[in-house]
């Protein structure tokens, strides 16, 4: 049972209406995070645009993908590791076994990825203080300063939604469920 109001597009503020149709639209279902958002319409119109501007980001998808469940991992957050591990099998290509790898934060088995991993993870515990040596790590798989930057903003997007859905008690759509970690 979520802590704060799970809205629907009926019951969501007026402000709020606009981005959840949105959603819908989008998904084909309303995801909880967006219902749970939608009780501040600047915390949904916040999460919204930040998604869109992480998207024009030079990392490709199944890039940005490893930077989200990387964080929904470390923040514990169920909702998203189900959300962006549905992205990462159906859309962004990344195998099923790389994926259960990130879900449990263990090594991916493509050199470039596993790089990002680590430098997404080390972001995060450090809160941007990199070592030197995970920097050069990062950079020597061929990544550069900008996306260094793009990094950080894809966590940024994580930690707003890790933190709604841990205040919240988010509950995992139904849509979601099968992509829980121990799931797939």
């Amino acid at each position: 049972m979520s802590r704060l109001t799970l809205h629907t597009l009926a019951s969501a503020p007026e402000a709020s209406q606009p981005f959840v149709e949105r959603a819908i639209a989008a998904n084909g279902f309303l995801p909880n995070l967006i219902g749970v958002l939608a009780n501040a319409p600047v915390a949904l119109e916040t999460y919204l645009t930040v998604a869109g501007i992480n998207a024009r980001a030079s990392l490709t998808l199944a890039e940005r993908e490893v930077v989200q469940i990387t964080a929904a991992r470390i923040h514990g957050c169920d909702f998203c590791i189900a959300g962006h591990t549905a992205v990462a099998l159906k859309k962004a290509s990344i195998s099923t076994d790389n994926v259960r790898a990130l879900q449990h934060g263990t090594p991916l088995n493509d050199a470039r990825l596993e790089a990002l991993r680590r430098f997404a993870g080390a972001a995060i515990a450090t809160r941007g203080k990199v070592d030197q040596q995970d920097y050069e790590a990062f950079t020597a798989a061929g990544y550069n300063q900008a996306q260094a930057l793009e990094v950080l903003l894809g966590i940024s997007l994580a930690t707003l939604c890790n933190f709604a859905n841990s205040l919240a008690g988010t509950p995992v759509n139904p849509e979601l469920q099968p992509y829980l970690e121990g799931a797939i």
